[in-house]
């Protein structure tokens, strides 16, 4: 182990290189960013309806960020322009907004990252829009219940692939698909650092977890298979067989006991539907 910056220290990992252990400071930074990022879902809580225009649910988490006196991540990032990513019903990830309008009976997940002094909070919520179906309540329920699952496993001592195998086999037990394509990642004051989070895995295998570590986990849960495919625009990525998906994210910090969400919202609003 060796000393990178007084606010971590790095350790030595097979399959990942350098990962970063961070201080008690660290966690302070990343608790105020990941407020923030929760916050500005909540802030839009009452905004996803029917009718609702994705842009214009982009400009208000801008405004907000700003306000607040902190960054969107996203703006610039790899030549994007926005501070959320959309996804709604069959897109999987990194929707762009645009001037589409939200129907009654859609599911959509809105992603945001922000970065206060330095620190990245990056989290994601499913919202459902007016009255939606059994079937696709029921993906978003299941998806919520992976990663609630996947951080119940983030403690020292256990392995990325003990979080993985808890997501996947709850998806699989409940006939839905984990998507292959996309990870979690560490973060901090890098946006996307080690160690990549598979939603997959065996129990024991993998990086072994220590207090310390910052990273995301963030299921995307299909209907039907596990396939998907990236459109022209480059970001926005869709099941191949056009089944509904579902995604919720938080950026942990693992503590000597356990894991700490640091995108937990204040407002206590967990998985949909959401009260007030």
């Amino acid at each position: 182990m060796t000393t990178a910056a007084l606010d971590y220290v790095t350790v030595s990992d097979p399959s990942e290189g350098s990962i970063r252990l961070h201080t008690p400071a660290a966690f302070e930074g990343m608790r105020k960013a990941g407020r923030l990022a929760a916050e500005v879902l909540d802030m839009l809580t009452q905004h996803v309806v029917p009718e609702a225009v994705t842009l214009d649910l982009d400009r208000l988490a801008y405004e907000h960020v700003r306000a607040a006196g902190a960054d969107s991540a996203t703006i610039f990032y790899r030549g994007y322009s926005h501070s959320l990513c959309i996804s709604v019903n069959h897109v999987v990830c990194h929707g762009i907004p645009s001037a589409r309008k939200l129907k009654d009976g859609d599911i959509v997940n809105i992603d945001v990252t922000v970065v206060v002094d330095g620190w990245h909070g990056d989290t994601s919520r499913m919202f459902l829009v007016g009255d939606v179906a059994l079937k696709a309540r029921r993906l978003v329920e299941v998806t919520y219940e992976c990663l609630m699952r996947g951080i119940d496993m983030a403690k020292p001592g256990n392995t990325l692939g003990d979080v993985g195998h808890a997501i996947q086999s709850h998806a699989e037990r409940n006939r839905m698909a984990v998507v292959r394509d996309f990870c979690g990642h560490g973060l901090g004051r890098v946006f996307h650092d080690a160690p990549n989070v598979v939603h997959l895995g065996k129990p024991g295998r993998g990086v072994l977890l220590r207090p310390g570590m910052f990273f995301t986990i963030e299921p995307m849960i299909n209907l039907g298979g596990s396939a998907v495919k990236l459109l022209d625009d480059g970001w926005t990525a869709v099941t191949r067989d056009r089944s509904l998906s579902a995604q919720f994210e938080h950026s942990i910090g693992i503590t000597e006991t356990g894991a700490e969400i640091f995108t937990a919202s204040p407002l206590g609003h967990t998985a949909p539907p959401y009260a007030g």
